[in-house]
């Protein structure tokens, strides 16, 4: 891994080809590859933490219910708060969005609450930003929409807006560009104990079309794929037959890839149920879609799938780890590394929930715990944190997006409702 960070380190950087993007951001781009200034105001804008909206954020934050022993507080205050990646050797985090910005959220003083908050890299232009993970030497990956950038040593260079940048997969490389959609472009990632970097690819429909089936299934689009983290090369299709991904992790103990999948829209409130998966065999893994969600719900040929109707499914296909309720969009969840909390939780998986928006009665904005066997398979799932959907108006007050634990065993979870982080502590009762 050594070898291959520092190979790809100076040719990325110093690598000048040309992307497919507005003047002004081609020319920044270029200029951090090549460790050049890009612009001249050193200084970026950072959001406010205290006021008005901090204080109806933590009112709302007592509506959370945990179990005994738990706290959830506000951890900072982070417009349209997608993943997290917290850094390896700092107090502080990296926070996608769905939108333009990434940003660096820095607990200064150590007292569990975030000092500030700002854009990372504002000179170059991002779009869906909303993956964000590390290698195992400390190299931040951002995945958009349809490129993916690496930034060495970002947690230690990102006071200012011009930051040294490796271009692992250009704009419009990711997937086609006529299959770019504004519909599942949130991209997650992680970085193997391989150094690949893992990347989920969501399909842009409701059940992708006849005859997007075979190209979907061979791009790993509707799936996962992995590449070189460094100049993307050796990309492979991990997973097929995926809807819509937009969580995954890696179990430190058996190295095994997990991930959610958000289910089939317009199929009734209670059909089909979420998923969460685990990748256990190599060479591109089926799971299923568009012929089968869940354990048995049968996609193709359905009302929501009339064009499929002759398609035969895969001979084998891999069933969910866990079925979750209906329309909830389980997204981003992590395996728990910590010590703090007790050791029923330790090496199980939290899931963000962050909820339905197509059922006669809104379900879901929560975060889910689920526990492993002795094998490393999926045992139960439960309910962990709820409250952020209000049950009698059926009004959000957040929506969780995704989890990550800290350095010292506490648990953040992003909101990009309320556009704000929680930290949730334990300490015995």
């Amino acid at each position: 891994m050594k070898k291959t960070s520092s190979s790809f380190v100076l040719a990325g950087i110093a690598c000048a080809a040309m992307l497919s993007l507005p003047g002004h951001a081609q020319q920044n781009i270029e200029k951090l590859k090549q460790m050049k200034v890009a612009t001249t105001d050193l200084n970026i804008p950072v959001v406010p933490q205290e006021g008005k909206n901090a204080a109806a954020i933590r009112e709302n934050l007592k509506r959370v219910k945990l179990p005994p022993g738990f706290k959830v507080e506000l951890f900072a205050v982070v417009p349209d708060a997608r993943h997290m990646a917290v850094a390896p050797s700092t107090n502080m985090l990296f926070v996608g969005t769905r939108k333009t910005t990434v940003w660096a959220v820095t607990d200064r003083n150590s007292d569990g609450v975030a000092d500030e908050v700002k854009s990372f890299a504002p000179s170059l232009k991002f779009t869906n930003p909303n993956g964000v993970c590390w290698t195992k030497d400390g190299f931040l990956i951002v995945a958009e929409h349809n490129r993916v950038l690496n930034f060495p040593a970002a947690e230690f260079f990102y006071e200012g807006p011009d930051v040294a940048v490796i271009e692992v997969v250009p704009q419009g490389k990711l997937v086609p560009p006529e299959e770019e959609s504004y519909n599942h472009g949130a991209r997650t990632c992680r970085v193997g104990d391989d150094g690949k970097l893992y990347v989920t690819l969501g399909q842009p429909y409701n059940v992708q079309p006849r005859d997007k089936v075979a190209m979907y299934e061979q791009l790993g689009i509707g799936g996962m794929v992995r590449l070189n983290a460094f100049d993307g090369s050796g990309r492979e299709v991990v997973a097929r037959g995926v809807r819509n991904s937009v969580g995954m992790d890696i179990n430190p103990k058996d190295k095994t890839v997990w991930f959610t999948d958000n289910q089939t829209d317009g199929m009734g409130d209670d059909t089909p149920p979420g998923e969460l998966n685990r990748v256990t065999k190599s060479g591109g893994e089926h799971f299923g879609y568009p012929f089968i969600h869940g354990n048995s719900t049968a996609i193709a040929g359905t009302a929501a799938a009339p064009d499929l109707k002759d398609m035969k499914a895969p001979a084998a296909w891999t069933k969910p780890q866990v079925e979750f309720p209906a329309h909830q969009a389980q997204l981003g969840m992590t395996f728990y590394n910590g010590k703090m909390f007790p050791a029923q939780y330790q090496g199980g998986i939290f899931v963000a929930s962050h909820g339905s928006w197509n059922r006669t009665k809104a379900s879901g904005g929560l975060v889910n715990f689920v526990s492993l066997k002795a094998d490393g398979s999926a045992d139960k799932s439960t309910v962990f944190a709820e409250g952020w959907l209000d049950s009698e108006t059926g009004i959000y007050r957040g929506r969780p997006v995704d989890v990550a634990v800290m350095k010292d065993g506490s648990l953040l979870v992003s909101d990009d409702y309320a556009g704000a982080i929680y930290r949730i502590t334990y300490s015995a009762p």
